[in-house]
């Protein structure tokens, strides 16, 4: 194993407890990346970029923090402008995230709003076009969850409409106004998940959004295709990053992720990769309609 690849590995096993979780915690909704413990790593260390991606414009939406931040720092390595979105609440994380763009060399756009509003979501991808030059890479990666401790009576409808246009919506609204803006050779990767094969009780809803997201996908792919746009998705299984003690029962963290094959939650830099083949012109371009799981070992079929 090189020294690079075992960095990574090292560096993820070490961040878990003994069974393969992280101490119980709690944080408001959407949590931020410097209140976790252990901090999650984005592969600030290890990501090392091989110019896959030079020239490339990307947006990604949650880009902020967890895997969004991993991906935008993969990507700026790889030698891509990074366009990303976030809550108003989040800009400490996402001013670190551009940090880490620009230290690689690369532009850096920040660009808050709600994307639970159809509005701000219209307008995303020409904004990002237009401080970036164009746009070639569209990450759909925002989302939102939050787990039940009693059944489908305590989703509200309040809820219901928050995980639905957080995930689902704003898919839908970003994907239509950045279609127009795509030229042949460009890209679409949505976040789905390991819920959307292996379901968990307490995040019904959630749940829901991604096996649609994956359908979404697929459907796309066939629809793009021939306008030489690739569709694809990447599906995480449990990632340490903000969303868990911001919307989990902290007790449950001390085990999450041990139920994976490889025993352990997976760290945010180890996701990214998964991005950067998919939006890689040469090494991806005849995969489309795809969801390539990064599960820690789970079965995404």
């Amino acid at each position: 194993m090189s020294a690079e690849h075992e960095s990574i590995a090292t560096s993820a096993a070490e961040l878990v407890n003994s069974e393969g979780g992280f101490p119980a915690q709690e944080q408001q909704p959407p949590g931020l990346t410097s209140a976790m413990n252990p901090v999650p790593d984005h592969g600030e260390k290890s990501y090392v970029g091989h110019h896959r991606l030079h020239g490339l414009r990307a947006l990604i939406t949650g880009g902020d923090s967890g895997i969004g931040r991993a991906t935008a720092i993969a990507f700026a390595r790889e030698g891509a402008d990074v366009a990303i979105s976030y809550l108003d609440s989040e800009q400490q994380d996402a001013e670190e995230t551009a940090r880490w763009v620009r230290e690689a060399g690369q532009q850096a756009v920040l660009l808050p709003g709600d994307l639970t509003e159809a509005e701000h979501c219209a307008g995303l991808p020409g904004e990002a076009a237009a401080a970036l030059g164009g746009l070639d890479v569209l990450v759909n990666n925002a989302g939102y969850q939050m787990a039940r401790t009693t059944g489908i009576e305590q989703i509200s409808t309040e809820q219901l409409d928050r995980v639905l246009k957080t995930n689902l919506y704003s898919l839908f609204w970003l994907t239509r106004a950045a279609v127009p803006l795509l030229e042949p050779g460009a890209s679409i990767i949505n976040t789905t998940s390991i819920q959307a094969y292996l379901p968990s009780v307490t995040l019904l809803d959630y749940a829901a959004t991604k096996a649609a997201i994956n359908n979404f996908t697929a459907n796309l792919a066939a629809e793009l295709g021939p306008r030489g746009i690739r569709v694809n998705a990447v599906a995480p299984g449990p990632i340490w990053t903000p969303l868990q003690p911001a919307t989990q029962d902290g007790d449950h963290l001390e085990s999450f992720g041990g139920d994976t094959p490889l025993g352990r939650a997976g760290q945010p830099g180890e996701v990214a990769p998964a991005y950067v083949f998919l939006a890689a012109p040469a090494e991806a371009s005849y995969v489309s309609g795809t969801v390539l799981g990064v599960t820690g070992g789970k079965p995404v079929f």
